[in-house]
């Protein structure tokens, strides 16, 4: 039997984007994320965290350096009472030099990351959501064929609802993270 999965985005939507953050010195989460990752699994939701982490690629930091901080960040949320099933990364970056400096298919907006997530953990992607904090991120979301990709971004807050649906693509807008839950 499959599963239904949300699955989030790491920086601005698990933790505040200040750019490249790979240590705990960086981290602050974002407002209202343990509550809708309380909520998802009370519904039936796997969490898995799926993200573009170019810096591994740019050099800001190494592959290990990402694994370590990812585990922290697993293990703090474990302590709020929330779990994750995986997490996911994609290291490359199509216009870097070196090793990880390639194209892929698990770079957002390729669905890749969804897609073997599916596989690894029987994932029913068409019952399932992301939210991300860019377009890449929605875009992934509807190339895997999920129910709702979700774009997230604060600094919306101040103006219309907390919820509304895109006017081109199939996908909503959300400036406070609990009002998702209305999608669950």
């Amino acid at each position: 039997m499959s599963r239904k999965a949300l699955f989030l985005d790491r920086d601005g939507i698990i933790n505040r984007n200040f750019g490249y953050v790979h240590s705990t010195a960086q981290f602050e989460w974002v407002d209202g994320i343990i509550t809708l990752c309380q909520q998802a699994q009370r519904k039936g939701y796997a969490l898995v965290i799926v993200t573009n982490q170019s810096g591994i690629a740019r050099g800001y930091y190494s592959r290990e350096t990402y694994r370590e901080f990812a585990r922290w960040i697993e293990h703090q949320l474990w302590l709020k009472g929330v779990q994750i099933l995986h997490t996911y990364h994609c290291p490359h970056h199509p216009r870097v030099e070196g090793p990880f400096g390639q194209p892929c298919t698990c770079r957002k907006p390729r669905p890749g990351m969804l897609v073997r997530a599916a596989r690894e953990w029987r994932i029913d992607l068409s019952r399932s959501l992301m939210v991300g904090d860019s377009m890449s991120d929605v875009h992934a979301a509807l190339r895997a064929g999920l129910k709702h990709g979700i774009l997230f971004s604060a600094e919306q807050s101040g103006f219309g609802p907390a919820l509304s649906r895109g006017r081109q693509l199939p996908y909503y807008r959300c400036s406070k993270l609990p009002a998702i839950r209305a999608l669950l």
